[in-house]
C-alpha cells in the first residue's frame, strides 16, 4: 500500500474510533497531511491557526447549512487533543422493549434533512446535479451551471420557480474525492441508525434492498425534497407526502390488526433548514401565502398529523453563512467547485435563511445600533450583492443564453432578487409570529452551544465588504440564539426567554451543526422523547 492508501486507510480506521475533534497527522517523506473530519465547529482552523493544537496553514473543517464537508492542507503541523472517551448508555439495552414493540399506537416518523442534505437528479438524462463532490461536479462550466440553477426569469412567482431536476433520496453519507483519496463521511445516516436502535423500519432502505425487514411494514420515511426552493412551497409538498404516507399506513393497519381508517399520526425529525419546512407545515398545512405576500390563517392543519416534532440545529432567526454565501459564493473544499454568488442567488431557499435585521447581527461598520436591513433590493444592487454583482456578468451570460444584452440580463436578474427578498421577508414575517403550540403537539429543539459562531457581521459603507467581528455560542453554523428565536437579542435581555416559539422541550449539546446527530446525549433523549415519553394524546396506564 502506497503512502495516500495508508493515509486513506487510517483516516478511515480513526474516523470510526472517535466521534469527536478527529484531527490526524501523516508524516511522509517531505510532507504531512492533516484532515479536519466531521466534529471540528467553523472556525476551529481559522486563518491559518488551529488553537491548543499548534500552527496550520490550509485546513478547516467547514460545516454548512446541515452539510459537512473536509478540507485537506499540505505543510501542516498539529497535534491532536483527544481525551478519554465518556461512557455511552447502552441503548439497545435501554429500549429494546420498546424496540420491538409495533402497534397502531406507535407512530411511524419522518425524517427531513437541511439544506444541501438531498440528491438531486437531471429528470431528463439521469444525471447527479448534486451529491458528487469531486472537481468534475455540476456548477463551474455554463452547463454546470445552467442545470444547478433555477430558472432566472422575471415572469412567474419565486414559490413556482423550478427545472428538471428532482430529489433522489436523502444524502445518507457524503463520499468526497479529494487528491485521489476516497473519503466517505456519515451525514444523516446518524439519525436514521439512531432510528433504527428504535425499532424504525425505514422505507427507503428496504426498497433500495439495503435492509430486509422482512414482511414488516415501512415505519420511517425520508421527505426528500429539492432545498433549492421555496420554503413554503417545500412545506406544501410534506403536506401531499404525509397523505400519502398516512394512506399507505393506513392499509397496513388495516391488514395486520384490522383497524379500519385509523387515526395516524407522525412524528418529525428534522435537522437545519428541515426545521423551517416542518415548522410551516404545522401551522398552516398546505397553505402558502396570499398574492401579494399576506399570510395565511393559522389553522395548525399539520398539527393534526404530527404529535412530536423534534427539530436539530434549526436557523429559526436565520445563518450569517446564507449572507455570505449570497455575497461571496461557496467553495466547498479545495480542489472541488466554487458555487458563485449569482448561482446560489437563484435558490429562494438561501434568502429565507438570512438573519433578521432587528437581531443586529449584520451592521453597518461594525456599529450594533446600525443594523443592516438585508431585506432591501435596492442595498444589494448599490453594494453589488449576489445577482446584483458587477462580477457575475459572465454568470448571468450562461444563465440567460437566449438573451444578448447585458443590461437586459442584469434588468431580469434585479427583478427576480428584488422578489426573493420580498418573499423572503414575508415568510419570516409569518413564522416570526408569536403562536401558542396546540394542546397534543410536542416540540422539541436541539441545538448546539458550545461551537463559536459568527454573531456580528460588519459591512463597510465605503466598498460594501463583509467581515465576521464577532463571535457566540452556537454549533459552528446556527446561533444558539437563532435556532431558540430569541427575541432578548434585539429587546434587550431579560431573565427569562422570549421567543414566538412555544418549546415543549430544548436541550441544548457541546456538539456542531452535524455533530449533534452523533451525541449519545441526543440519540438517548431522542429514542426517550419518541419510544418512552408520555404523550398527551394517549390514555396512561394508572
Amino acid at each position: 500500500m502506497g503512502p495516500l492508501g495508508k493515509v486513506a486507510s487510517s483516516v478511515r480506521k480513526f474516523y470510526r474510533t472517535h466521534e469527536e475533534w478527529f484531527h490526524l497527522i501523516f508524516s511522509g517523506s517531505g510532507s504531512h497531511f492533516v484532515y479536519g473530519i466531521v466534529g471540528a465547529p467553523r472556525g476551529v482552523a481559522e486563518e491559518g491557526r488551529m488553537r491548543g493544537t499548534g500552527q496550520v496553514t490550509g485546513v478547516a473543517c467547514v460545516l454548512r447549512y446541515g452539510l459537512v464537508l473536509v478540507l485537506i492542507g499540505t505543510g501542516c503541523t498539529a497535534v491532536p487533543l483527544l481525551g478519554p472517551r465518556e461512557p455511552e448508555p447502552e441503548l439497545a439495552l435501554i429500549y429494546n422493549p420498546a424496540a420491538h414493540y409495533h402497534g397502531p399506537d406507535r407512530n411511524p416518523i419522518i425524517v427531513i434533512p437541511g439544506l444541501l442534505g438531498t440528491r438531486l437528479v437531471d429528470q431528463a438524462t439521469g444525471a447527479l446535479a448534486w451529491g458528487a463532490f469531486e472537481a468534475s461536479a455540476a456548477g463551474t462550466d455554463p452547463d454546470g451551471l445552467r442545470l444547478l440553477a433555477l430558472p432566472v426569469r422575471d415572469d412567474i412567482p419565486v414559490e413556482e420557480l423550478m427545472d428538471g431536476l428532482e430529489p433522489d433520496g436523502v444524502l445518507e453519507q457524503i463520499r468526497i474525492r479529494l487528491a485521489g483519496i476516497p473519503i466517505e463521511i456519515e451525514a444523516y445516516a446518524r439519525i436514521l441508525a439512531t432510528l433504527g436502535a428504535g425499532g424504525y423500519r425505514d422505507e427507503a432502505l428496504g426498497l433500495g434492498g439495503e435492509i430486509d425487514y422482512g414482511p414488516g411494514h415501512f415505519t420511517c420515511f425520508q421527505f426528500d425534497y429539492d432545498w433549492r426552493l421555496d420554503n413554503v412551497a417545500n412545506a406544501q409538498r410534506l403536506a401531499a407526502f404525509i397523505q400519502e404516507k398516512r394512506a399507505y399506513v393506513q392499509e397496513e393497519y388495516r391488514k395486520l390488526y384490522g383497524v379500519d381508517d385509523a387515526e395516524v399520526k407522525f412524528d418529525i425529525a428534522a435537522h437545519s433548514m428541515g426545521g423551517l419546512v416542518t415548522r410551516w407545515f404545522l401551522r398552516y398545512g398546505a397553505q402558502g401565502l396570499g398574492p401579494n405576500g399576506e399570510p395565511p390563517e393559522l389553522t395548525w392543519e399539520g398539527a393534526h398529523f404530527v404529535e412530536r416534532a423534534i427539530l436539530v440545529a434549526t436557523p429559526n432567526a436565520g445563518s450569517v453563512q446564507a449572507f455570505e454565501d449570497l455575497v461571496s459564493g461557496n467553495q466547498l473544499a479545495p480542489l472541488l467547485p466554487v458555487y458563485p454568488p449569482a448561482l446560489i442567488g437563484t435558490f429562494p431557499s438561501a434568502y429565507q435563511l438570512l438573519p433578521r435585521s432587528r437581531h443586529r447581527v449584520v451592521v453597518w461598520d461594525g456599529d450594533r445600533d446600525r443594523p443592516v436591513d438585508l431585506m432591501d433590493p435596492a442595498l444589494w444592487e448599490r453594494m453589488g450583492w449576489g445577482l446584483a454583482s458587477p462580477g457575475e456578468a459572465g454568470i448571468l451570460e450562461a444563465l440567460l443564453p437566449g438573451i444578448e444584452e447585458p443590461a437586459e440580463r442584469r434588468r431580469i436578474a434585479l427583478a427576480l432578487q428584488c422578489r426573493m427578498l420580498a418573499r423572503a421577508a414575508a415568510v419570516h414575517a409569518v413564522l416570526d409570529t408569536p403562536v401558542q403550540t396546540p394542546e397534543g403537539l410536542a416540540l422539541h429543539l436541539v441545538a448546539g452551544d458550545a461551537a463559536e459562531t459568527a454573531s456580528l457581521v460588519s459591512v463597510s459603507s465605503s466598498d460594501g465588504r463583509v467581515k465576521v467581528i464577532e463571535h457566540g455560542p452556537g454549533d459552528g453554523t446556527v446561533l444558539r440564539s437563532s435556532a431558540l428565536l430569541d427575541e432578548r437579542v434585539a429587546e434587550g435581555w431579560t431573565p427569562w426567554l422570549k421567543t414566538p416559539i412555544d418549546w415543549s422541550h430544548v436541550l441544548f449539546l457541546p456538539n456542531d451543526h452535524l455533530g449533534l446527530t452523533r451525541s449519545a446525549t441526543f440519540r438517548d433523549n431522542v429514542l426517550y422523547w419518541l419510544l418512552e415519553a408520555p404523550r398527551a394524546t394517549r390514555e396512561q396506564v394508572p
